[in-house]
C-alpha cells in the first residue's frame, strides 16, 4: 500500500516536536529563571511596577510630633512585550518517513533556539547594570578572592536577599580551580529552582550563602572576556504575554504545512542598584 500523509501523522508530529521543544526550553535558559517574572493581564498592554526609595526612621521624644518627613520618592518602570519566533516546514514526505525521534530531534533545536533568543535577552540587561560600572575587569582571571570581593560590595550595597552569579562556563572553572571545596559537590541551594536550574549550577558550595551558575550562552568576545552578573533576584524582570504557542498552515502546492513557533515576552532592568556586571576572562580551559 502507497504510503499517505494524514491529518493524524500530522498531528502526532506536531505533538512530539511541541513537547521535546516546551521542554528544551524550559530547561535551558537559567539566566530568565534567575530574574522576577510577572503576566501580562488579558487585555492590557503593559505592566507598570512601582520602585519606592528607602526610608530612615527617627528618634522619638515621648509627647512631641513627629517633625521629619520621608519623602516616598516612588518611581515606575513600564514593561511591555515584544513577539519572537520561528518557521518550520513539515514536507509531507518527512512526516510520512521520518520516525518519532526525528520530530523529537526538530522540537528540540526549536526549544534550543527559543530559549537561547530567551537567555541572551537577558545577558544583554547585564552591562547597564550598576550605572554601568563593572566588578572585575577585562582580561582579568577571576578568582575565589575576587569573588568574595564582589559579594562584599552587594552586601555593602544592600542588593537584596536573594543574589546569585551567573558566569561563562570558562570563568567558572577558574573560581573552581582556586576553591578550597572543589573537590565536593554541593545540591542546588534551597529558594532556587532544582529542576530548572539544575544543569546550571556550578556545584561550588554557596560563598557566604551566594550560588554560582554558568550559562554557556553568555557571549565571548574577541578577547576571550565574557560579562556575567552578580544580582538580586529583583535586579531584573521578564514580563510574560504568552508562553510559547504553535499554529500550522497548509500548503498544498508545497506538499507540507508551516510550524510556527511564537512567543510574547519583555525583559527588563527593575532596579538598577540592585545588581552589577562581572567581567573576567573566559579563555578556555586546557584539558590535557
Amino acid at each position: 500500500m502507497a504510503q499517505t500523509a494524514t491529518t493524524g501523522n500530522l498531528e502526532n508530529a506536531q505533538r512530539i516536536i511541541l513537547a521535546a521543544a516546551r521542554y528544551t526550553e524550559e530547561h535551558n535558559a537559567p539566566a530568565m529563571a534567575l530574574i522576577e517574572s510577572f503576566s501580562l493581564p488579558k487585555g492590557s498592554k503593559q505592566v507598570t511596577v512601582p520602585k519606592v526609595g528607602q526610608m530612615s526612621m527617627s528618634d522619638l521624644t515621648d509627647g512631641q510630633d513627629i517633625i521629619d518627613e520621608e519623602e516616598i520618592g516612588m518611581t515606575t518602570v513600564d514593561l511591555t512585550a515584544s513577539e519572537v519566533g520561528a518557521k518550520v516546514i513539515l514536507t509531507d514526505k518527512l512526516v510520512r518517513q521520518a520516525a518519532d525521534n526525528v520530530m523529537s530531534i526538530v522540537g528540540r533545536q526549536l526549544g534550543d533556539g527559543m530559549a537561547r533568543k530567551k537567555d541572551t535577552d537577558v545577558h544583554a540587561l547585564y552591562s547597564g547594570l550598576n550605572g554601568g560600572t563593572t566588578l572585575g575587569v577585562a582580561g582579568g582571571a577571576v578568582t575565589l578572592a575576587k569573588i568574595a570581593g564582589a559579594i562584599a560590595y552587594t552586601k555593602a550595597n544592600k542588593f537584596g536577599s536573594q543574589v546569585y552569579i551567573l558566569h561563562h562556563p570558562n570563568a567558572v572553572y577558574q573560581i573552581a580551580a582556586t576553591a578550597v571545596t572543589a573537590s565536593t559537590t554541593y545540591p542546588v541551594p534551597n529558594g532556587w529552582s532544582e529542576d530548572l536550574l539544575g544543569n546550571f549550577w556550578s556545584g561550588l558550595r554557596p560563598l557566604n550563602g551566594v550560588p554560582i551558575f554558568e550559562d554557556g550562552n553568555l557571549s565571548v568576545d574577541s578577547s576571550d572576556d565574557a560579562i556575567g552578573v552578580i544580582a538580586d533576584k529583583s535586579a531584573l524582570a521578564v514580563l510574560k504575554s504568552v508562553d510559547t504557542r504553535t499554529e500550522r498552515q497548509r500548503d498544498a502546492s508545497l506538499r507540507a504545512t508551516e510550524l510556527v513557533m511564537t512567543a510574547d515576552y519583555g525583559v527588563f532592568e527593575l532596579d538598577d542598584s540592585r545588581g552589577a556586571p562581572l567581567t573576567y576572562d573566559a579563555s578556555a580551559p586546557a584539558t590535557s
